[in-house]
């Protein structure tokens, strides 16, 4: 049998009871032995069978819910419970609760249980290897992905994404537009769209532009320990690196003290410009605050100066600048500042669940991508002192 054709009665007779038990079994509902349950759920799983969602949501009312299911290392990142927050509020305009789903609680099969007690499910970051996304994904009940998922699975109903190649382009524009010459970029590992897409946009920045980026991976969420030991290695191994841009959110720091630790002064030596500014944003990769008008006069890699060796490397002393592809508390509150992308997670956990509630209440058709915003903050660390 195929999925198409596999029926709640093709279950029943193979597992040898009604069809009442099989999709009492197979919601979690009714008076049903665990080890029926257990039974069922094999037998459904064995035959391929899948609900039809659209009958589903007919059969049953609103649970008042939707899920929320986000990465593992999540519970440690501000970006994601700014992006959760945001997610709760918009729901709660439409009268609905938010589920916090445990990687534990969805995986090996349980995610019939959790459409259960939900009436749509938003899916955060999903990883290839995260073994409860396939079965979110085709849980029978809509849902929503922030990014996509790389993965074979059933499409979700609908997605919210961000151009991440535009951001990564956009800081690798900033630091050699500040005169970095061989800049670095500590990407994140892991399946995630986000990462997959630092990773690549690294290699073809530096192959478009004729620079050798130097790409050094990270943990996907690397504490600014790992970040310090990563930057102290590279500087260490490749000290012609004249900035570097840390993907993980939160890991922005340890540049700086690896900085400190290996004698480079953070930021650009320059000469002002008139009329020049050293902060600005950009939105989305449309400048919003700085000109042309106001870039300065950097000492960049290669050229003639008292401060360089040469070719064959740079001085000690050389100035790092220091970029982060996750803007939060901990670039903000940094000394120096670092410059950041601002991902706007409130705002984009907030657009998530909007469109989800778009979905479940027919506003929307299903399988509507929607795009986030992002923007660009310059900071003290990649700017001269005003």
């Amino acid at each position: 049998m195929t999925s198409r054709t596999v029926t709640l009665l093709d279950v029943a007779r193979v597992a040898g009871v009604s069809k009442s038990t099989v999709s009492d079994a197979l919601q979690g509902s009714g008076r049903v032995a665990e080890a029926t349950r257990e039974r069922v759920r094999a037998v459904a799983e064995e035959l391929g069978y899948r609900p039809n969602s659209a009958a589903r949501r007919l059969r049953r009312s609103s649970t008042g819910a939707i899920g929320l299911h986000l990465p593992q290392t999540a519970t440690r990142l501000d970006y994601y419970m700014n992006l959760a927050f945001g997610a709760v509020a918009r729901a709660q305009e439409e009268g609905l609760d938010v589920v916090l789903l445990a990687p534990a609680g969805v995986a090996g099969g349980a995610s019939g249980r959790v459409a259960s007690r939900v009436d749509g499910l938003l899916v955060i970051d999903p990883e290839v290897g995260d073994s409860a996304v396939p079965g979110l994904l085709d849980a029978g009940v809509p849902v929503v992905t922030g990014e996509r998922y790389l993965g074979p699975a059933a499409a979700p109903s609908g997605a919210v994404i961000c151009d991440n190649a535009a951001s990564l382009t956009a800081l690798l524009d900033h630091v050699t537009e500040r005169g970095a010459r061989h800049p670095a970029v500590l990407a994140p590992a892991g399946t995630s769209a986000w990462a997959t897409a630092l990773r690549a946009t690294a290699a073809s920045w530096g192959q478009e532009h004729g620079v050798a980026v130097a790409l050094r991976t990270v943990p996907f969420a690397a504490t600014p320990q790992e970040a310090e030991e990563t930057t102290l290695a590279l500087l260490r191994t490749d000290p012609a690196v004249d900035a570097v841009i840390c993907a993980p959110d939160g890991a922005a720091p340890g540049v700086l003290r690896a900085a400190a630790t290996a004698g480079r002064t953070v930021g650009t030596v320059s000469v002002r410009t008139a009329g020049g500014t050293t902060s600005g944003r950009t939105i989305g990769g449309a400048p919003s605050g700085h000109t042309a008008g106001g870039t300065t006069s950097d000492h960049t890699a290669g050229s003639t100066n008292p401060g360089r060796t040469g070719e064959a490397g740079t001085h000690p002393r050389t100035p790092l600048l220091v970029a982060s592809c996750v803007d939060g508390t901990a670039t903000r509150s940094a000394e120096p500042p670092v410059t950041a992308v601002d991902l706007r997670p409130a705002a984009y956990g907030r657009a998530c669940a909007e469109l989800l509630c778009d979905i479940l209440a027919g506003r929307t058709a299903p399988d509507t991508v929607r795009r986030h915003a992002w923007a660009l903050e310059t900071r003290a660390s990649t700017t001269p002192p005003c």
